[in-house]
């Protein structure tokens, strides 16, 4: 049985589970959700790697949130480094030279630890923003380099890189684009990289690489290089299915971005900090981006900050654009915010003193290892991918010795999620691929009981296959 806490609300009164419900139900209007249809779960405390709901229930939070709270729910250090700066500045803007201390020291933290030598850090408060603020930036900076056509982005089929007007026009999922009038023009995207699915028959994950690689060449060539700006990439993509990149796949990509003088923006929301068993995913793979974003474990999500890193190359056109226009017109009230960035300057601390990457890479491990000797076996899983502490587990109708996807409608995925859930564990179902990427200081004797409890979870799917 799951254990259970006290239904209490942040000021220590009782909660009422039922008038929780009707009153999310008649005043919340939620992010990705069925909104007709949708029965709120109130999560009311977090402990560790646990959070719990109205009822008491206890949950292991197999994806940290949204892949996000890589610190867990109770790090006091992020409580007392917020608290301390509301004390001291609770608020200022960086607009016309105005600054403070912690957005100082976070920029030059940021910048002594980047994958690759980076020049400035522009901060925004989530990665949707900071995808934006990214595009709108690489869209300047070819302008003040008088290359006024050169604007188009590239992205990956199924990628997410957010959810505004340039994020969700680079994100390449239908379903954020219907009914948005998205996504907008100069926003393409190219085949993902997930050899498993689209490797020809004996290709191998080189080969494919190359193969990719040539489909990107091409795309830029008929679309014109003189037309084509940058290139975006997750290092392992997250939603679109955790796909961790063939052999050779990004070096054979930057040979071509090369070629054309197309920029790399990685895309770091996910992958930074830790997540891929590196302190960034571009080490991870091989990506030597322009353009870096981050964001989620950038304060462990504990207050809403992002943050785009440019290199000098980027940040001399922006320079010289700010000086032919009066100054660089971009910006939010929030854009470094002291608590935020406070909370993250104390993350980076604890990340560097506890050596969250040496733990990653030996829990991770832990996890990959019993991901692949537990649960890949089951009879409905067609393959188990991750690397570090992300990883994704996709169900698939077996046929002999061979699988096949069940059809969509039978909405496996989230069924499996919701067995998941009645045993304790959050997973994120990502169509029939759930989705695991728990807080960074999970520890073996947790990924047991992960592992352990998705494995039932399997099992209660088998008598609920659509021939049984």
């Amino acid at each position: 049985m799951r254990s259970k806490v006290s239904k209490r609300n942040a000021s220590g009164r009782q909660s009422d589970p039922t008038q929780l419900y009707q009153d999310d139900r008649s005043s919340v209007l939620h992010p990705f959700t069925a909104l007709s249809t949708h029965s709120p779960m109130v999560f009311t405390q977090g402990e560790g790697v646990w959070v719990y709901d109205e009822h008491g229930n206890r949950y292991l939070e197999g994806v940290a949130g949204l892949w996000s709270a890589s610190l867990g729910f109770s790090e006091q250090r992020l409580v007392e480094a917020a608290m301390q700066q509301l004390q001291q500045l609770p608020y200022m803007h960086m607009f016309a030279s105005a600054s403070h201390p912690t957005g100082i020291s976070l920029a030059k933290e940021l910048l002594r630890i980047a994958p690759v030598p980076m020049a400035r850090v522009f901060f925004a408060n989530s990665g949707s923003e900071a995808v934006d603020s990214a595009v709108k930036m690489i869209w300047f900076y070819n302008n003040a380099l008088g290359r006024r056509d050169k604007k188009k982005i590239i992205a990956r089929h199924d990628a997410y890189h957010g959810s505004l007007i340039a994020s969700a026009s680079l994100t390449g999922l239908t379903r954020n684009h219907q009914l948005f009038d998205l996504p907008l023009p100069g926003f393409l995207h190219t085949t993902k990289p997930h050899h498993f699915h689209y490797a020809h028959k004996g290709e191998s994950e080189q080969e494919f690489s190359k193969r990719l690689a040539h489909e990107l060449d091409t795309l830029i060539v008929k679309e014109g290089a003189e037309t084509v700006a940058a290139f975006i990439a997750e290092p392992v993509m997250g939603v679109g299915g955790v796909i961790v990149p063939p052999e050779g796949y990004f070096e054979e990509i930057q040979r071509v971005l090369k070629k054309h003088d197309v920029l790399l923006i990685a895309d770091e929301v996910i992958c930074g900090l830790g997540r891929t068993g590196n302190m960034w995913g571009s080490q991870t793979v091989g990506m030597e981006p322009d353009i870096l974003i981050t964001a989620k474990a950038l304060s462990a999500s504990y207050l809403p900050i992002s943050a785009v890193m440019v290199n000098q190359t980027v940040y001399d056109a922006l320079e010289s654009g700010s000086d032919e226009v009066g100054f660089f017109a971009h910006g939010m009230t929030y854009s470094g915010h002291p608590v935020s960035a406070a909370v993250a300057l104390e993350c980076l601390k604890i990340y560097e003193e506890d050596d969250i990457v040496a733990h990653v890479r030996h829990v991770g491990g832990f996890l990959q290892d019993q991901l692949r000797k537990q649960v890949d076996p089951h009879p409905m899983v067609g393959e188990v991918r991750g690397i570090g502490m992300v990883a994704g587990v996709e169900l698939m109708a077996r046929e002999g010795d061979s699988y096949k996807p069940f059809p969509s409608d039978h909405k496996m995925g989230l069924k499996l999620r919701a067995e998941a859930m009645k045993r304790g564990l959050i997973l994120r179902a990502m169509g029939d691929t759930l989705g695991i990427s728990p807080p960074l200081i999970m520890t073996e004797k947790d990924v047991e009981f992960l592992i352990e409890t998705l494995c039932q979870a399997l099992d209660a799917m088998m008598g609920q296959l659509p021939n049984a």
